[in-house]
């Protein structure tokens, strides 16, 4: 994100937790995230009792993100940091360490959680693991769940709204991964193959029998080469992918060039770590992107 973006004003998101239960009134916390993904998951849970912001700002990228030094006014009083960890977000540290803010909790929703079978990160990307768990519903009900277990500790007063609240969000993310299951299983198994932009959907695809053949760039921010190019051409070719996909934060030439060289199918406003006015939900993004996977598969 560039600074002449930031000094716009729209480097901060406050995301008004409404999706959780009412409108945020006196003696609220204070809880700041990375993404506005992560700010919609806290303000499920959170509801009425929580303030929620996010530092990357609507279809902003966390990736290549950096935040300035009037950034730290959000977290001014913040009772509790959510970030992804696994190299997605982890400039948050340093810059928490260097506001001198290390008093407030930090809590990495995708490391250590258990029951999870981690894919390693590709080539290029920070970290040992993918960081992308949460485009897996089964994963994002962990997440839920680490955030309701965090609010519940720093704010046990509210801990019996906080458990209600995960209990209704959770029921409404079962319902989602359901949806998900029920739309792929109308896609042909041959056709279950695909082309992402970088490498953010690979729990998604195994979690919901989707093949990745392979990704156009190594990661945000870095250019694949001419014969990286070349053989994920070819590799589409050979295996007769029909869909290519792109995200709506990120430039989709690359992608559009690939499509019309391959004759695949592209859909370039597919969503992953950033909403946006339109899709301003976890659930609207994953329905969103499961519509438009189906809809080029099929």
């Amino acid at each position: 994100m560039t600074r002449s973006l930031l000094a716009t004003g729209l480097a901060v998101l406050v995301v008004a937790c409404s999706a959780g239960g009412g409108t945020p009134g006196p003696g609220t916390i204070s809880v700041v995230t990375t993404t506005t993904v992560f700010a919609d998951f806290v303000a499920n849970i959170g509801g009425s009792h929580v303030n929620v912001t996010s530092l990357v700002p609507k279809g902003g990228d966390v990736h290549t993100f950096d935040p300035s030094p009037s950034d730290a006014v959000v977290l001014t009083g913040a009772k509790l940091v959510v970030m992804n960890g696994l190299g997605l977000d982890d400039w948050l540290v340093p810059f928490v360490q260097n506001t001198g803010n290390t008093a407030i909790p930090i809590l990495k929703v995708a490391e250590g959680l258990a029951g999870v079978d981690y894919i390693a990160a590709g080539a290029g990307e920070a970290g040992g693991d993918n960081p992308h768990l949460w485009m897996d519903v089964q994963y994002a009900r962990k997440y839920a769940d680490a955030i309701r277990a965090k609010l519940d500790e720093i704010d046990p007063a509210n801990k019996s709204d906080y458990d209600a609240n995960a209990a209704n969000y959770d029921a409404k993310l079962v319902a989602l991964d359901q949806y998900v299951r029920s739309q792929i299983a109308t896609i042909p198994e041959a056709n279950r193959k695909m082309v992402t932009f970088h490498d953010a959907f690979p729990y998604y695809a195994r979690e919901y029998g989707i093949t990745i053949v392979g990704v156009a760039v190594p990661a945000p921010g870095q250019d694949p080469s001419a014969g990286q190019i070349a053989d994920l051409v070819n590799a589409i070719k050979a295996s007769g992918v029909k869909l290519v996909l792109a995200e709506v934060q990120f430039p989709d030439n690359l992608v559009r060039e690939i499509a019309s060289d391959t004759g695949a199918h592209l859909e370039s406003d597919l969503y992953d770590d950033a909403l946006t006015d339109q899709i301003n939900s976890y659930d609207a993004e994953i329905r969103w992107d499961t519509d438009k996977i189906v809809e080029g598969l099929r």
